[in-house]
């Protein structure tokens, strides 16, 4: 149901009566406004609802899909502790923090049955094996999981580390554990609801499947006392572990207002994301009285022939300059964004494409490997990389800290019974020097090297999947088959090969320190000056076809059988991706479309209706 008499704002708010509670959809496409709106309806609710929520002791439950985007909220709200502002993580950590027992009985039930099919994998395959070291390892350390767990008084878990202590839970856990207790527990739900009887979620399309759909489930049992309020907006959706049909299947008792107005964008970029969309939903934006008029061209590159990339973008760049009457794009990389559809290009131009491709390729937490959070990458972020860093910086109270946050050698248990204190910090100190080693001669170690020595100087505790990959580079084996092999190891073991200044690279990457962004970097920000960077050879990116979507390429049997079932394709990952990097721009935007098939992408781009003739540059015409 929607009311466009009365405005959006007011209408959201209006959801919130929880005498009458309603859950709602609100459709906001790029540059929409949708954190203001957000904002207002909260600080409406503060002055003339609150005390409701007092009383009862809850309040507002407000999720969000980053650290930056909770605190970002928290400002704007005050830091009023009546709004209770969090990532999904630390949201389903509080959530199940307190039942302690029924964690440990998930996890003694899950270790259990992740033994039992190891074992039984082990019983059918072949000794000898990477696969079966591999297995071997994974049982004695689940076994010891289970022999201690009922040592374990409660468990631990920080959304921002590494977790790697015995007990503590990973990301992965968490959220399981979370949406299996939501979805089965009566107790779980009426504790969510009697807490928080009003939950929003930012993002929604990016949030977890599992999650979503145990929320739904909770809304669909309590929803005279509880509103679930999902902000988003299917286009922009950018993970693969999202609900998919998230927005098309919305109860007919809930609101779906729509923020039309792009506030962002030019006229002529609105125009543009428009007809890219069309096609999927047919949501249209409007845009502002205030917004400029802009500029957008697209430059096709015939790729057929060997090319000097960054002189084109260079030139392009130029062009720009003299399209906008804007001197600042002809400095590319201090004043124009540059964008990727995908993360291969990136990892590539960057310089950390051994160490991305191999985790790329085979992991299922595609989400973990592009925010940061993936198992084992904490590890690295956290405290291998700043003690390196510090260490060669002489920033020995940085070393200090870090140490005795994480290093068995000066776990403060551990110097309680030691005979000599003093004697271990040196030990300690020796072995930090020990490990700088590796870089003597301007030597490049490899992660593995790295691992190596830290395991055989006991400065970290590697996480299992290193000890594992160590054990293996010890070994020799009969078989190197990779058949039967745990993907996600070989992938480990891969991408550990690569020199350490690769991990620094992509450190940079994921904390925006990069000159390049991608689709999923960058949702949620906005640039004067937007470069797209077109270029599946370059990406070779499995995930999404630009040539596809711009028709210089034929679709494939899996394609159209997708289609056919209503099933995703990568065409639609490629225009959501597309539509998303294209929506960042403020004032101008150059699409830069490497191709095989110059002429397809030139009449696909006229003929649907995306780009007049004038603004289709044929980069060969220029050279």
């Amino acid at each position: 149901m929607s009311n466009s008499s009365i405005s959006v704002d007011d209408q959201i708010y209006s959801c919130l009566n929880l005498e009458k509670p309603t859950s709602f959809f609100l459709f906001a496409g790029a540059g929409s406004g949708k954190t203001r709106s957000l904002v207002e309806v909260l600080k409406k609710f503060k002055k003339e609802n609150i005390h409701h929520l007092k009383i009862s002791g809850q309040k507002v439950a407000i999720i969000t899909y980053t650290n930056a985007a909770s605190d970002e909220i928290k400002r704007r709200l005050e830091f009023d502790s009546n709004f209770a502002v969090s990532t999904i993580h630390s949201f389903s950590w509080e959530l199940i923090r307190p039942f302690q027992r029924d964690i440990k009985g998930w996890i003694r039930s899950d270790t259990q049955n992740v033994i039992s099919d190891l074992e039984e994998k082990q019983r059918k395959g072949r000794l000898g094996t990477k696969a079966a070291s591999d297995r071997a390892s994974k049982i004695e350390s689940k076994k010891k999981r289970l022999e201690t767990l009922d040592k374990i008084k409660s468990f631990t878990y920080n959304p921002n580390g590494t977790n790697s202590s015995r007990d503590s839970l990973n990301h992965a856990e968490v959220i399981k554990i979370a949406s299996v207790f939501l979805s089965n527990k009566p107790l779980m739900q009426q504790i969510l609801i009697k807490k928080y009887p009003i939950l929003l979620i930012d993002e929604s399309q990016d949030t977890k499947k599992e999650l979503i759909e145990a929320f739904f489930t909770i809304q669909t049992i309590h929803q005279d006392k509880f509103v679930l309020g999902l902000f988003g907006d299917t286009m922009q959706r950018i993970y693969t572990d999202g609900k998919l049909d998230l927005g098309t299947n919305i109860p007919d008792s809930w609101e779906t207002p729509k923020k039309v107005i792009n506030y962002r964008c030019p006229r002529r970029v609105i125009t543009l994301i428009n007809k890219i969309r069309s096609d999927v939903d047919g949501q249209i934006q409007e845009p502002a009285s205030t917004n400029i008029e802009g500029v957008v061209r697209i430059f096709i590159v015939d790729s057929n022939i060997e090319l000097d990339k960054q002189a084109i973008e260079k030139q392009i760049s130029e062009q720009m300059s003299e399209f906008t009457n804007d001197d600042s794009w002809k400095n590319l990389h201090s004043a124009v964004k540059t964008l990727t559809l995908e993360h291969h290009m990136a990892a590539r131009r960057s310089g950390f494409i051994d160490f991305f491709e191999p985790l790329y390729k085979s992991t299922s937490d595609s989400t973990g490997l592009l925010d940061g959070s993936m198992t084992g990458i904490p590890f690295f972020i956290r405290e291998v990389l700043p003690l390196i860093k510090a260490k060669q910086l002489g920033d020995e109270f940085a070393v200090a800290q870090i140490m005795k946050k994480y290093s068995p050698l000066l776990d403060k248990n551990f110097l309680k019974g030691c005979d000599s204190p003093i004697e271990q910090i040196k030990n300690a100190n020796t072995a930090l020097e020990t490990l700088l080693m590796l870089w003597n001669n301007k030597s490049e170690p490899s992660l593995l090297d790295i691992l190596r020595k830290i395991r055989e100087l006991n400065i970290f505790t590697l996480p299992d999947q290193f000890a594992m990959i160590v054990d293996r580079s010890d070994k020799t084996f009969e078989d190197n088959s990779k058949n039967d092999n745990d993907k996600s190891i070989d992938a480990w073991e891969g991408a550990l090969n690569c020199q350490f200044t690769q991990l620094e690279k992509y450190a940079d990457y994921i904390s925006d320190n990069s000159a390049f962004g991608t689709h999923q970097g960058i949702k949620g920000l906005e640039f004067p000056r937007v470069m797209v960077i077109l270029d599946d050879a370059e990406a070779r990116g499995f995930l999404f076809s630009y040539e596809k979507l711009f028709g210089a390429k034929s679709r494939t049997t899996t394609d159209i059988k997708n289609e056919s079932e209503g099933k995703e394709t990568g065409i639609d990952r490629t225009r959501r991706f597309f539509y998303v990097t294209c929506s960042r721009a403020e004032k101008s935007l150059a699409i830069v479309a490497y191709t095989k098939n110059p002429d397809a992408v030139k009449h696909f781009a006229i003929h649907q209706d995306w780009f007049e003739n004038n603004e289709v540059i044929m980069e060969s015409e220029n050279e």
